[in-house]
């Protein structure tokens, strides 16, 4: 799907319905990238989650950007 490698982003049916998650743990994608979006840094985000790692955050970061390339999203007019 991506050229980069990702190899901190897996997908599992069994873990969290199947959505992106980082090495296999209960941690999405998405709660990553919301919560960066809503302006938590990365070291509160390491702080709030010991058993993550900065490159599981960075590469999380990675792989919705170039998701973000694979899909057209349509927004609403403001």
């Amino acid at each position: 799907m991506f050229d980069d490698n990702f190899d901190r982003i897996t997908q599992n049916p069994a873990v969290m319905g199947g959505k992106p998650c980082i090495r296999g743990m209960r941690v999405t994608v998405g709660m990553i990238v919301g919560q960066i979006g809503a302006g938590v840094g990365i070291d509160e985000i390491l702080s709030d989650y010991p058993y993550l790692e900065r490159d599981d955050i960075m590469q999380a970061l990675r792989y919705a950007a170039a998701l973000s390339q694979w899909r057209e999203v349509a927004l609403t007019e403001a």
